[in-house]
């Protein structure tokens, strides 16, 4: 497997920025969390204070998935949210407005049907939806190493960022997630499968088979990330480890969503370790896969508001939090100053 070296934060400014925080005028530790972020900020950027959080950008993956089958909502709902998102219509372009930050869609594997869709979106497509994980390999040989250079190659595209977010849109992927975390951390699928879009009773039992189906049809092979994802993944999924390993070895801060960006971090973390020093959880998701993943990782989530539409909705919502961090290390005076 290829070696992708990633630069660890600058230790300096994260000592300095832990000894202005001390400083301030306030009791020690007392604002805690938010202290904690002023300091990884700092360390990321490398001065103290961090610089403005003025760009921030969302990358939205999409792609469908062959277990839509296990959705409450029709595989068609990927190609038609595509186009919401372009319109600024979505949860995540509206929430995004909020607070200043611009969404791009990048469909890697969308299953298009006679819709018509910007050059810049299809740019680096992969292929039409994957293959059904609990019978069948998700993508065929060759496809996982080509959309985790599509990821990196759109990292590289958005390289001015001040904070990058990986968003997602496929109906069917958190069946997908359930079954990557499964197989790469070793979990029961019982332990793994969430709700999803709401899907209950019976319904969730059959999303839980067919995770226990596919991680048993891809035992013996999962030991390798790239196989993992051949095998269970998707094109989406694959594209945004890329993403996140190349934002970490361009030194670009990344504020993680909910299960799919959660997955694909877990994978990212071990095609190139030491990357997740770069990211942080924005949120709390209620699909208990991203519980594990995020203990795996060491992450703690920002917010838990309970939220789970993904797309980066919940990820844009810790920017503000995040620039409050900054705003105390950069605004707030200091106890030595006081006469």
């Amino acid at each position: 497997m290829p070696s992708f070296p990633v630069p660890a934060p600058d230790p300096a400014a994260r000592a300095t920025a832990l000894d202005r925080l001390d400083g301030l005028v306030k009791p020690v530790g007392s604002l805690g969390r938010l202290e904690e972020l002023a300091a990884w900020l700092s360390a990321a950027h490398g001065v103290v204070p961090p610089r403005p959080l003025d760009d921030v950008r969302v990358v939205v993956f999409a792609g469908d998935h062959g277990v839509s089958a296990q959705s409450a909502y029709p595989r068609e709902i990927t190609a038609a949210m595509v186009r919401v998102f372009l319109a600024g219509r979505s949860g995540v372009t509206v929430l995004a407005a909020q607070v200043g930050a611009k969404v791009r869609v990048a469909d890697l594997a969308v299953d298009w049907d006679g819709f018509q869709v910007p050059d810049e979106v299809t740019a680096h497509k992969i292929r039409r939806g994957s293959g059904a994980i609990d019978v069948e390999d998700a993508l065929a040989p060759g496809e996982a190493q080509a959309a985790f250079e599509a990821g990196r190659a759109i990292a590289a595209e958005e390289a001015g960022a001040h904070v990058l977010i990986p968003g997602d849109m496929g109906i069917g992927n958190t069946t997908v997630c359930a079954a990557v975390v499964a197989a790469s951390l070793g979990l029961p699928s019982a332990e793994v499968v969430g709700t999803g879009t709401g899907v209950s009773g019976e319904a969730l039992e059959r999303k839980t088979a067919v995770v226990a189906a596919a991680v048993r049809r891809a035992s013996g092979r999962v030991a390798d990330p790239f196989e993992r994802l051949t095998a269970l993944g998707s094109a989406c999924l694959a594209a945004t480890a890329g993403f996140l390993v190349e934002a970490a070895m361009r030194r670009i801060p990344v504020v993680l969503d909910g299960i799919f960006s959660a997955t694909a971090a877990v994978v990212a973390e071990e095609i190139a370790p030491g990357a997740r020093q770069w990211w942080l959880a924005g949120h709390r998701s209620t699909e208990p896969a991203q519980a594990f993943a995020m203990k795996a990782l060491g992450l703690t989530p920002i917010l838990d508001l309970g939220l789970r539409l993904g797309e980066g909705s919940g990820a844009v919502q810790a920017i503000p939090t995040l620039r409050a961090a900054r705003a105390i290390i950069a605004d707030m005076g200091l106890l030595a100053d006081l006469t």
